[in-house]
């Protein structure tokens, strides 16, 4: 189950284990998306969903759960980036989209999943953080704190599964030549550049099959290991 999955890494993910002769569902906001991957990707099983919606994701995992029991591994991929100026009054609908589609959604998604999880002799919950967790560019406050959440909250969440057969991994990818960052493209079907999806592919595939829990990806590893020591060049090359 790839939440985020019509475009970007999610759908790279599904594709990917899709090839490797997985069941595989993804959900999304964009009907037409949707469509046409189940169209163009026989075996991919699609459901309409906005995970910033409590309601969507109750309902979507209820379905999940009741039509494909099978199901032993979540992905919450879904992400959202926006810019925030912190210096000026803050629209909240913005901040809010975010926040519930970066942090809450995984929250909500991995208890609702867990327990099924739990059952099956293999598992996994896989959490897409960031390697802005680590660092963060200060024109997107709001979108790196909610990676450095979801940083947090995979510890926590292994710690407590730990006693389980749920694996929980958490893949921080660097810049992806994806989607992701359109708010500040005019051109809103832009990709930004960035490490070719594929070649994150590779490595966090490689992550998984080898059990590495931790998998700051590529450009990411350097924000992992050098943390807040980055932060003013890292800044300072991207104004």
């Amino acid at each position: 189950m790839i939440t985020g999955g019509t475009s970007g890494i999610g759908l790279a993910f599904a594709e990917e284990f899709l090839r490797l002769g997985n069941k595989v569902i993804i959900c999304g906001r964009r009907e037409n998306r949707l469509s046409e991957i189940e169209k163009n990707h026989k075996g991919i099983i699609t459901r309409t969903c906005d995970v910033a919606n409590s309601s969507n994701r109750q309902e979507m995992a209820d379905w999940v759960l009741t039509h494909h029991p099978d199901v032993n591994v979540l992905i919450n991929n879904a992400g959202v980036q926006l810019l925030t100026d912190l210096t000026k009054p803050i629209d909240l609908t913005r901040v809010n989209s975010e926040v519930e589609t970066n942090f809450v959604a995984p929250v909500h998604l991995g208890s609702l999943f867990a327990q099924h999880l739990s059952t099956k002799d293999e598992a996994a919950i896989i959490n897409i953080s960031s390697g802005l967790a680590f660092v963060p560019l200060a024109f997107m406050p709001v979108y790196c704190a909610t990676k450095a959440a979801i940083h947090s909250l995979t510890l926590s969440l292994r710690y407590q599964l730990k006693d389980t057969s749920i694996k929980v991994f958490e893949i921080a990818p660097p810049a992806v030549d994806t989607e992701l960052g359109s708010d500040r493209r005019a051109d809103k079907t832009q990709s930004h550049g960035g490490l070719p999806v594929k070649d994150f592919l590779s490595e966090a595939m490689e992550a998984l099959k080898n059990d590495t829990y931790e998998a700051p990806i590529a450009h990411a590893k350097n924000s992992r290991e050098k943390g807040e020591t980055i932060f003013e060049v890292m800044n300072n090359n991207f104004r």
